[in-house]
């Protein structure tokens, strides 16, 4: 770790404090002004489809201007989008709501490539830990985001306006701290060199299949019972600073984890870190199909948070198996956009699912993803082990 990585978790913790108020609090803001109850997480849904749209312009933007500028650029975004958050929620303007979390997803898009940015802010042979601990900051959006929602959700007549007003207070604390922050030149800048590889030959890689299958079903799971549990305690009769705690201890096992995550990569391998992960996501399941007890919400979303980590860190590390730099913006651009496409699918899920059918289906359902991801990494595990076995 070097001054760089750590103003870089920095930045991280300012984006997951956007990102879990977001959750905490788009969910119930939906619920009180949609025309119909299964809209509720469509705010949560335009967050993350916003973030799939984005994808590709971000791509470009740090290919031709770099990370300073994109990032600089998706904190301008994160202001706006934040204030018209406030705005729409004072005017009960349901439609205008749904448009600011588009926006919001631009910030998003640019906030999900930190973790990238750390592995060139660290030597080569240390990139998983660099990753691992950047991705640790966001402990302080887990213990910030929970304690903002709760905390400004009645500075104003109208409930939740004055959170998204202290969203834009956040970005603006974050363009400060990664003004200090000096990534290596663009591409563009550095002066001719090779396109590397097209993107169709890059995705058809059994390592990028599994870093993208991974990343993106591991964010789905979490996304499909984390969006949806604000909601479940609310019809279970929990007050919202329950369903805060919750949330809390859910992001906060999302990113402690990463302050021994790349030790772990280091000493047994990716694969089975990130099966380990798998584990942790039935465990989470087990855990919440037992009941809707205060003790259940809280473990089960603790578990889900620690099995997303393992995943989502070991993803990230195995997906730099699957590029050059030269090809780096394009193979990330991808993941990303298939991060965003899936939980933008079960932030939707989530709402219709617990809203009409209940918790305990939605779990069930949650079984699906888990066992498509544990299935890609058998497959790579078998794949890896064939040379070794024609070798003897």
């Amino acid at each position: 770790m070097n001054r760089q990585l750590w103003l870089l978790a920095l930045c991280q913790g300012l984006f997951l404090t956007n990102n879990v108020t977001f959750i905490a609090i788009n969910g119930l803001v939906g619920l009180s002004l949609a025309p119909e109850a299964w809209m509720a997480t469509l705010p949560v849904m335009g967050y993350v489809v916003g973030g799939a749209l984005s994808t590709g312009l971000v791509a470009r933007i740090q290919r031709r201007f770099g990370r300073q500028v994109s990032f600089q650029t998706g904190l301008l975004v994160a202001i706006f989008s934040s204030l018209l958050c406030a705005y729409a929620t004072w005017q009960r303007d349901f439609s205008l709501l749904l448009l600011a979390t588009v926006i919001a997803g631009y910030y998003s898009a640019n906030g999900q490539l930190y973790r990238y940015a750390a592995t060139q802010l660290a030597s080569t042979a240390y990139r998983d830990k660099a990753i691992s601990m950047v991705l640790a900051g966001g402990l302080i959006g887990g213990v910030v985001g929970p304690w903002l929602a709760s905390h400004t959700r009645e500075f104003f007549a109208v409930p939740f306006v004055g959170a998204y007003l202290a969203l834009a207070v956040v970005a603006l604390l974050g363009m400060g701290v990664l003004a200090f922050i000096r990534f290596p030149e663009p591409p563009a800048a550095r002066g001719p060199s090779t396109e590397g590889r097209p993107l169709r030959e890059i995705i058809r890689q059994p390592v990028f299949i599994v870093a993208a299958a991974a990343a993106s079903l591991s964010y789905g799971v979490m996304s499909l019972l984390m969006a949806a549990s604000p909601l479940a305690m609310q019809g279970c009769g929990y007050p919202f600073d329950d369903s805060a705690l919750v949330l809390e201890w859910h992001v906060i096992g999302m990113f402690a984890p990463g302050f021994f995550t790349g030790h772990l990569i280091r000493r047994f391998g990716v694969l089975p870190v990130m099966g380990a992960g798998v584990g942790l996501n039935l465990a989470c399941i087990a855990l919440a199909l037992a009941g809707v007890a205060f003790a259940n919400f809280l473990g089960a979303l603790f578990l889900l948070g620690v099995g997303w980590n393992f995943l989502f860190t070991g993803s990230t590390t195995l997906s730099l198996e699957a590029w050059e730099p030269a090809e780096q913006d394009r193979g990330q651009a991808a993941i990303n956009f298939l991060v965003f496409a899936t939980m933008a699918v079960t932030s939707f899920a989530s709402g219709a699912l617990v809203t009409s059918s209940g918790w305990s289906l939605l779990n069930i359902g949650s079984l699906l993803p888990v066992a498509l991801a544990a299935a890609a990494l058998l497959w790579l595990a078998w794949l890896r082990r064939q040379p070794r076995i024609a070798a003897t």
